[in-house]
């Protein structure tokens, strides 16, 4: 089929989209900790019925200690500080204004690449990072009746988004670390017939870790009470499913999906398009103001991150 790949790579980021604000749902409803608490736990569990089904086992069976070690630490980094950033961030201004700052991940990740890996940061690389904060600034920043430059979204809510998006691009570097260590565990014999799995499995290990910090933390706040609280709530497990279903189950899959059918860099720079496509979605549910500023705004991030793939 002509353009497969293409078409796998815009519903990625429909997906996506309903993720965001799916998870923006929920996290009003529930909190920061209890909602992913939930999510982490039922990503595990539809990940582990998925590896049950193709690698025979519950659990990535074929992991070792340093890849244990490194996906975990991409779990602690991506999801529970980067999914913390990210959810508190809904909270304070919004998915359509988290998910803009989601395109700072692919700066990070680069910049990750080249401290931890040695990766090259090329002129292209660079250009890209400033496109996407061109974009990022023209959407927050407005004039005061001084005509000086001001912030139109809650400060915190912006340091949070800016921590989810670092996070999340930190957390890219150390999964791949630990996915190469991971693929180098598996015995030659049975790599081809495993290996276009082994992502899957590998993110089991990543909501692992990312469920027992959250759990840890809400214990810490004691959020125990308004977690029992929610399991009693139809329509926020509802919202918290179709984040998981979205995001790192079926969200996750289709992306892997995409990259077989096109080149990488169509497949990531159509994936990136969720800040265009969350933006009247986004004023449907929330009331969220829509601006000539903040489309254009998204449209130069969006641009921006394509660099980083073309």
């Amino acid at each position: 089929m002509h353009y497969l790949g293409e078409i796998i790579s815009l519903t990625v980021a429909v997906f996506w989209t309903g993720a965001a604000l799916a998870s923006e749902m929920v996290s009003k409803r529930w909190g920061v900790f209890v909602s992913n608490v939930w999510r982490m736990l039922i990503a595990t569990s539809f990940i582990a019925v998925f590896c049950w089904l193709t690698l025979g086992q519950p659990y990535p069976v074929y992991a070792g200690g340093k890849a244990w070690f490194w996906l975990a630490l991409s779990g602690v980094v991506g999801y529970a500080m980067g999914d913390y950033c990210l959810f508190k961030s809904y909270i304070l201004i919004g998915s359509l204004y988290g998910q803009l700052f989601m395109t700072l991940a692919p700066a990070a990740a680069a910049f990750s690449a080249w401290v931890m890996l040695g990766q090259q940061l090329s002129l292209q690389n660079l250009l890209a990072m400033a496109i996407t904060m061109t974009g990022i600034a023209l959407s927050i920043l407005g004039r005061s009746e001084g005509h000086k430059l001001t912030l139109r979204l809650p400060w915190k809510g912006v340091l949070m988004a800016v921590g989810a998006g670092v996070g999340q691009g930190v957390g890219l570097v150390l999964s791949k670390i630990g996915l190469d260590h991971y693929t180098q565990d598996v015995p030659a014999d049975i790599l081809p017939q495993v290996v276009n799995v082994l992502p899957f499995s590998a993110n089991m290990i990543r909501c692992i870790a990312g469920f027992f910090c959250f759990l840890l933390i809400m214990w810490i706040h004691q959020g125990f009470d308004d977690f029992k609280r929610s399991k009693t709530d139809g329509r926020g497990f509802f919202y918290v499913i179709l984040a998981v279903i979205c995001g790192p189950f079926v969200g996750v899959g289709l992306s892997l999906m995409a990259v077989q059918f096109t080149a990488a860099g169509i497949a990531s720079t159509l994936m990136a398009l969720t800040p265009i496509i969350i933006i009247w979605p986004s004023h449907w549910l929330f009331k969220t103001p829509i601006t000539l500023k903040g489309i254009v705004g998204a449209i130069i991030s969006c641009i921006g991150v394509s660099l980083f793939f073309l």
